[in-house]
């Protein structure tokens, strides 16, 4: 159960960027999410994915020397539904029916969550840097919670208001 939750079913094993494919894979989970429950389900799938992943990684490299193999992408779909919750959510307390989701609110995230999780700036870095299992998520969720601010920036200043 931990390398199938660390792989994300198997999506950790498809190359090549096994991070980026496991955020386009999440990416679409959280549109069906937000279609079925609106933020709510957004935010408790997302609540989820980070408990799961703190458990599946720290299961599955317990007896690994390296802990940030290429094919754990967990911390992937929690830090890319990190960033999807910034979309969801001011949708949500904007009053739009879930059937409401523009393209802008799916591809922003997830292009500045890749962008964070690649560049991996200040305390992304140093997360990443860590050699223990916490660290595989931290930098990760540092990188959605980087996205999901940088997104609500980016619709104010799209939606002029800012």
């Amino acid at each position: 159960m931990h390398a199938l939750i660390a792989t994300w079913f198997g999506v950790g094993h498809l190359r090549p960027a096994p991070g980026t494919w496991a955020s386009a894979v999440t990416l679409l989970i959280g549109y069906g999410l937000h279609r079925i429950g609106h933020f709510p389900l957004v935010a408790l799938a997302t609540l989820v994915a980070i408990a799961a992943g703190f458990w599946a990684v720290r299961g599955y490299t317990a007896e690994m020397p390296d802990k940030d193999r290429s094919e754990i992408v967990i911390d992937e779909v929690a830090g890319q539904m990190i960033a999807l919750c910034a979309t969801s959510g001011g949708f949500w307390f904007a009053g739009l029916p879930a059937d409401v989701f523009p393209w802008p609110g799916l591809v922003v995230p997830f292009l500045l969550f890749r962008l964070f999780d690649i560049w991996k700036p200040w305390i992304i870095g140093r997360a990443d840097r860590r050699a223990d299992a916490a660290g595989v998520m931290l930098d990760d969720l540092l990188a959605g919670l980087f996205a999901a601010v940088a997104s609500i920036a980016a619709a104010g200043l799209s939606h002029g208001l800012m």
